[in-house]
């Protein structure tokens, strides 16, 4: 039987994903193709100083700077923070309001390495998907090898999720804590039997999907926030 944290609503437990490590839900069509537009136009009428080029994408940062010491918060815009609302109104993240979103924009062919999202976060992780699908890779992590054994990258993948666009993931629990996700680099993506959710995602094994333009909007909760005038009064 599925366990679910006591703050998650009655209408997300319709949309967990059985058959996958504890907790997945995966939610398609999160909003309407009107919502991802205008997300879209506002991401893009951002400023230029907003965006930050790294290697294999580009992306914003919103809400603070999460550090060990604590997020220097930040007001999120009202067209990002209705989304927050939202996305927090199914109890992800114990009852709190999502305080940060990062948006992350990858070009055909980029993508990330592995990584955990780590302790700074409540830990739960929420992606609205927009423009174009993306194959999320899940891998063993460091913690999961056994005695000394250092595995390459292919040998520690376990399985993936398919993100439509318009559609709403969310980890927690195991997924969050002791799983690796990253996205491998191509062009194009071969759906496996390895791709968890394809029936949620409306997919079949075998099928050939080519990459266009993707943004993820990465929303998640900083527990430890730093208020401005705290910082300022202090010499």
């Amino acid at each position: 039987m599925e366990q679910h944290p006591a703050s998650v609503s009655e209408e997300l437990k319709q949309f967990v994903l059985h058959g996958a490590p504890s907790t997945v839900y995966y939610i398609p069509g999160f909003i309407s193709e009107d919502e991802e537009s205008y997300l879209l136009q506002q991401i893009y009428k951002s400023p230029k100083p907003k965006w930050t080029q790294l290697s294999g994408r580009r992306l914003q940062n919103w809400g603070g700077l999460p550090h060990p010491r604590g997020m220097l918060e930040e007001k999120i815009p009202a067209w990002l923070h209705r989304y927050c609302e939202k996305v927090s109104s199914y109890g992800a993240f114990g009852g709190k309001t999502a305080n940060h979103v990062l948006v992350n924009e990858y070009k055909p062919g980029e993508g990330i390495m592995p990584h955990e999202d780590g302790p700074l976060y409540h830990p739960t992780v929420t992606t609205i998907n927009l423009g174009s699908h993306s194959l999320l890779d899940f891998y063993k992590s460091i913690t999961q090898l056994d005695g000394d054994a250092v595995l390459a990258e292919g040998d520690r993948y376990l399985f993936s999720l398919l993100l439509r666009p318009r559609s709403l993931l969310i980890l927690q629990d195991d997924m969050y804590q002791n799983y690796l996700h990253g996205i491998r680099v191509c062009e194009q993506d071969t759906l496996t039997d390895k791709v968890l959710n394809l029936s949620a995602a409306g997919a079949k094994p075998g099928e050939l999907l080519t990459r266009g333009t993707r943004i993820s909007l990465t929303i998640r909760y900083v527990p430890k926030v730093l208020k401005t005038k705290l910082i300022l009064g202090r010499k």
